[in-house]
Formats: C-alpha cells, structure tokens, sequence
C-alpha cells in the first residue's frame, strides 16, 4: 500500500484530497502546516478524526517568516509587487513537506492545488497541466517546481471543478463542506511592518499633483484610491522608492508594454524553451501570445501594467513548462 503525505489547510479541497486518496486505497496521513500563530489546525484535525488517519502538526513559523515574509516586505519597499503564494510553494509546502515524507518513507505528498500532471513516456519527464477547472486552476502558482518535486506531488483536485468538490465533500458528510472560500488564510502581515512613509504624487512630466500615503499601498495600473483632487483620471505607472513618489499618468496607454525582463528562471522539464510560448503577467490574467528569448519576453500584443516582482509563467496549450519573475 503507497503512503502518502496529505498537506492540510482545514479548508474543503484538502479535506476532500485527502478522502479520494484514502477511497483509492492510499495509507494517508494528515500534516497541518502552523506557519503563524494564527494559523488554527482545529478544522485540519476535525477531518482527520472523522478519516481516521494519523495527523501532524508541522510547525514551519521560523522558516515561514523567513522565507516568504521577509521576502514579501522586501520586495513591497523595493516598489515590487512580490507573490507570496509562489515562493511559499518552493520554499514552504512543498519543500518542507517532501523532505518530511522521505524522513519517513512515505511515498508522494498530496496538495489541494486545482492542477495536473502527466508524465512523458519515453523521457519520463513529469509535465504539469492546468486544471479541469480553469477558473480555478492555481497551476501559476507552481512554476518553480522541479522534477523530484513533480514525481513525489500528487494533485487529485486536477480533475474535478470546484462546484463539484463541494458536491463531494457533502456526499463524504466532511465537516467542512460548507466552509467559506479563505483567500490567502495562510498569509496576512501587520501594515505596521511596512513602516510606510507619505510622499509626492507626480506625474511623468515631473508635475505634482498630490501626496501618497505610501508606496506600498499602490499597485501598477491603480486608478481608484489614489486621491488626487480636482483632476484625473490618474493610473499608477511606477514607484520610485529612492525619492519615495508615486509616478502617475492620465494617460492609460503610458501602461502598456510589448516586452519584460525576468530573472530566476526555472522550466520544470529542467531544459531551457526558446520560441513560440504563451505567457500570463499575473494569476488572474489570460495566457497571452508571447515568444521567449533568453531571459526577455516579447509579446504579439501590448499588454497593460506589467509589474516586477510578480511571476510571468509560461505555457504551450494546457501545459505550463516554466516561469520567472518580471524585473
């Protein structure tokens, strides 16, 4: 029988992975990752009561705080706008997660991710897709796996829609399966840690036309909320941290760019891609006509308020073959 490490957030789609392993005839057992002290286990270890499978805390709050929300506060004073979700899953799930597995033979890890996988044939290469469920597929937010990742990792939710976990979860009578949607339960820092300080709002052509809170309060593309009296409509274009000013312009075309720079590539088959590709600037953005030279992407068509920090991932089709981070 195949063990398997189930990573569970106390939310429907981990309980649910976890009782389709068990149906399948896995030997499963539960690990519930305290990243902060607010993070509750109580809903994690209700369903592995009601499964009958062994549960764990694991308590990764030390390397949690230093690897995703040093890095998150960081790259906000650098002006950049950083995605925490994806450097949790390098550095946090599913690292942390595969080391624990292996410390205790145990042969994959299961996640909640709405992704897929299939491996090559002939090269044996692990490719990961994106879901069923497009509108939920969170495949953007696994790019920087590699392929011992991707051969431990199982994604049992790539299959299914998210209306229909929730079916499954009622059918199974888990006691989560009217619990709310958490975005980003896992993740939440004090604005205090941003020691934000007010400055000049001014406009591409130098003019100051208001005062900014703080530049970490704005994001590349914002047009509401920037308070600015009497005049605009204003989009943010850019943040100079080293003056502390927020740049802005009326004009919505000074947002739009043909081409980005990224750096920390990674392509999960562990070969670098040349060509023809589609590539989306943020999560909830669609996959855009792209071709990728080296570490720049040139698009077919303008796009609007590329931000650094953030991930360009990369696809051919369905399958998502790599990422980096726009400069």
């Amino acid at each position: 029988m195949k063990k398997v490490v189930v990573a569970m957030s106390g939310g429907v789609d981990s309980a649910v992975v976890a009782q389709l392993l068990k149906n399948r005839g896995y030997d499963v057992v539960g690990v519930f990752m305290r990243m902060h002290k607010d993070n509750n286990p109580k809903d994690a270890k209700t369903v592995a009561s009601k499964l009958k499978i062994p549960f764990y805390v694991l308590d990764v709050q030390k390397e949690f705080k230093k690897k995703v929300v040093d890095y998150f506060i960081s790259e906000y004073k650098k002006g950049n706008t950083p995605n925490p979700c994806v450097v949790c899953n390098r550095w946090i799930k599913f690292r942390i997660l595969i080391k624990k597995a292996e410390e205790l033979n145990i042969d994959y890890i299961a996640t909640g991710h709405y992704a897929r996988k299939i491996q090559n044939p002939k090269s044996k290469i692990q490719k990961l897709l994106i879901g069923c469920d497009e509108i939920k597929d969170q495949g953007y937010f696994l790019w920087q796996l590699n392929q011992k990742q991707l051969n431990k990792v199982l994604f049992p939710l790539g299959d299914y829609t998210k209306e229909r976990v929730r079916k499954l979860a009622k059918k199974f009578k888990l006691p989560v399966h009217n619990k709310p949607e958490s975005q980003d339960a896992c993740f939440t820092v004090p604005r205090r840690s941003f020691q934000a300080r007010a400055g000049n709002i001014i406009t591409i052509d130098g003019e100051v036309v208001g005062k900014h809170k703080g530049l970490v309060f704005y994001t590349i593309g914002q047009r509401k909320g920037i308070e600015i009296g009497g005049t605009g409509p204003y989009y943010v274009i850019r943040k100079d941290t080293k003056n502390n000013t927020l740049i802005v312009s009326g004009n919505e075309k000074d947002l739009m760019s043909k081409e980005l720079i990224i750096k920390d590539l990674n392509f999960l088959s562990g070969r670098p891609h040349n060509g023809k590709c589609q590539v989306k600037i943020r999560s909830t953005a669609k996959a855009q006509d792209a071709t990728i030279r080296g570490n720049k992407i040139i698009f077919k068509q303008f796009q609007r308020a590329i931000a650094s920090g953030q991930s360009a991932v990369f696809y051919k089709g369905k399958e998502l073959i790599g990422g980096g981070i726009i400069m």
